[in-house]
């Protein structure tokens, strides 16, 4: 069974997207099979890996209320070993849509336990926000990572998610674990840069991850390509790092 880790946190602009792009088809070109389930309204990381919304007819949102199976809504996409289920604006609805449903907050755990065998990793992009979208991702999951930026206000909020990991924890699912934490935008060169990512070690300690992603460039130009970062500048030092980052998820993981 593949194992299935959602990035999270409900605070935007803090790399989650791009966390989840990268990560997604850094794995793909280290020869894991992978799975990337936008599960953001905003589907930018669908179309940051160059589908737009105009190239599929089924998305997360007929997943999520059953109106097709979880293998009918897969897209291949350019990148190595990387398919991807799509997600639009219709995904605004889905918490109406759902109010009425028993066990709503088990849905994707449903969808995803039949394909799951297919994959090494499903990584699923969540929203920023703290919802039922969020609460389902959380609760199918194995573990999620948290990205969290190297910038002022760095670990605003940061409370709330971790209270809500642990009532998906007591409630829904007692298996879920924190992959780690992940630094982001971090600028050597910059005091504050430092001085969160020395705040965030003190306050997690072996939970962060050893790879730290830099501010790049490229990292901010890719998604406008639909490309991923290792498409777009394989040589960048954002690509270098989530390569890193990558093979540190698979030595984590056991894998050969």
């Amino acid at each position: 069974m593949g194992k299935i880790i959602s990035i999270s946190n409900q605070k935007g602009g803090v790399g989650k997207t791009t966390t989840s792009v990268s990560l997604a088809a850094s794995l793909g070109v280290l020869e894991k099979k992978v799975l990337l389930i936008d599960a953001d309204p905003q589907g930018n990381a669908s179309s940051g890996i160059g589908i737009n919304s105009n190239e599929f007819n089924l998305s997360t949102y007929d997943v999520l209320l059953k109106k097709c199976r979880p293998e009918d809504a897969i897209i291949k996409t350019n990148s190595p070993n990387l398919d991807l289920i799509p997600a639009n604006i219709d995904l605004v609805a889905i918490e109406i849509e759902l109010i009425d449903i028993n066990e709503r907050e088990r849905i994707f755990s449903e969808v995803l336990k039949n394909i799951s065998k297919n994959y090494d990793f499903l990584i699923i992009d969540c929203p920023p926000s703290l919802g039922l979208i969020t609460l389902n991702a959380l609760t199918a999951s194995n573990s999620v990572i948290i990205p969290i930026q190297c910038e002022y206000y760095a670990l605003e909020g940061l409370g709330k998610l971790l209270n809500t990991i642990k009532g998906v924890q007591s409630v829904h699912n007692q298996d879920l674990e924190i992959e780690g934490v992940l630094l982001t935008m971090y600028d050597s060169r910059l005091r504050l840069s430092n001085q969160v990512k020395d705040d965030v070690k003190k306050h997690f300690g072996g939970m962060v991850f050893n790879t730290i992603i830099p501010r790049n460039v490229s990292l901010g130009e890719a998604p406008s390509y639909g490309e991923s970062i290792i498409v777009y500048n394989a040589t960048s030092k954002g690509s270098k790092s989530y390569i890193k980052f990558a093979h540190e998820i698979i030595n984590l993981n056991q894998f050969g």
